[in-house]
């Protein structure tokens, strides 16, 4: 008997998918992946708008392989996304429970962050609800895969702005502090800022301090450069915020010209990167793949570039290091 016959036989009838909490490019790819391997194994499967308050209002509909045609380029999500204090009681939770079985689902795919997760957990151990977990967040700060669904994306849309606002550094010999997304991790600000070049990259995980900061600066202006980018992370911890960096800043260097650019939700939307699309793809399949298999409770994600299956409250309680050897290159790289 084959793999295809033994998943077909499998009790998993039909399978719905959801996106939760903040949207990120790539989760209408996996929405489409998701949808087209449960059309493969001839599995039902069902959409669920605007996440667990969708589903506690049992807004489903019914997905084919053809409802999901020209969305792999899209950003933000076709099935919306809604945060839902209601699905964080145990009312609301067995409102939830109700509606998928109302609709004879048997299994859920849950596209979110750590929130969303949480959430899953919480309503298997109730309910002894098959879910799987695909890590879609731009910050890249869940434990147990490399790269989450719109984090390259995000990089790249970071990138390819401060490239465009050191035009403008350049042009008028300006220091510019621009804000990256990353509350609580500072993925996108290092990689981002090494990627662009920039003079100081600020990241929660670093606290370098507003006296080595303006140290830093000044040795930039003594090796003769005229203007300088500094990337933040929203949650970096020298200063209150950005706009406080900026007036500290000019008050001890007044020679500098200071401007703040603050990048914010453009970050999350736009149209996926190749990379964002195929990960998406691959761990699409592989959520369908492991409910078939008769497996819940894990997160599907990206290691070594092989894709491997985590417990999901070990991705939700796990920590996602920064790389250490990056930091060290951006040392360097600021020289």
């Amino acid at each position: 008997m084959s793999k295809f016959d033994i998943r077909f036989m499998r009790k998993i009838k039909k399978i719905a998918v959801m996106t939760s909490g903040g949207d990120a490019p790539g989760m209408n790819a996996a929405i489409r992946s998701v949808v087209r391997t449960c059309a493969y194994y001839r599995t039902d499967c069902m959409g669920i708008y605007r996440g667990y308050q969708g589903l506690i209002e049992g807004d489903l509909i019914p997905l084919t392989a053809r409802s999901v045609n020209n969305i792999i380029h899209k950003g933000g999500t076709i099935l919306k996304s809604a945060r839902s204090k209601d699905f964080r009681t145990k009312e609301g939770r067995q409102k939830a429970y109700e509606s998928l079985k109302k609709n004879n689902v048997d299994a859920l795919v849950v596209i979110g962050g750590d929130g969303s997760f949480t959430g899953g957990v919480i309503f298997n151990k109730e309910f002894n609800f098959p879910i799987i977990g695909i890590p879609g967040t731009i910050d890249n700060d869940i434990s147990g895969t490399s790269h989450t669904l719109g984090y390259d994306t995000a990089l790249n849309t970071a990138v390819e702005a401060i490239d465009k606002i050191r035009d403008t550094a350049s042009s008028h010999n300006r220091l510019f502090f621009v804000e990256v997304m990353g509350r609580d991790a500072g993925f996108i600000a290092l990689n981002a800022g090494v990627g662009a070049g920039a003079e100081e990259i600020l990241i929660p995980e670093e606290d370098l301090g507003l006296e080595r900061m303006l140290e830093s600066l000044k040795k930039s202006r003594r090796s003769g450069k005229s203007s300088s980018i500094v990337v933040v992370s929203e949650g970096d911890k020298t200063g209150k915020n950005v706009f406080e960096l900026a007036d500290y800043v000019e008050e001890n260097l007044p020679e500098y010209e200071v401007r703040v650019s603050v990048l914010g939700h453009m970050q999350r939307g736009g149209s996926p990167s190749c990379f964002d699309r195929v990960l998406a793809s691959r761990l699409g399949v592989s959520a369908v793949e492991l409910l078939l298999d008769g497996k819940t409770n894990l997160m599907v994600g990206l290691k070594d570039n092989k894709v491997v299956a985590t417990d999901l409250e070990k991705a939700i309680k796990g920590q996602h290091n920064i790389d250490t050897e990056l930091l060290r290159v951006s040392d360097i790289m600021t020289t």
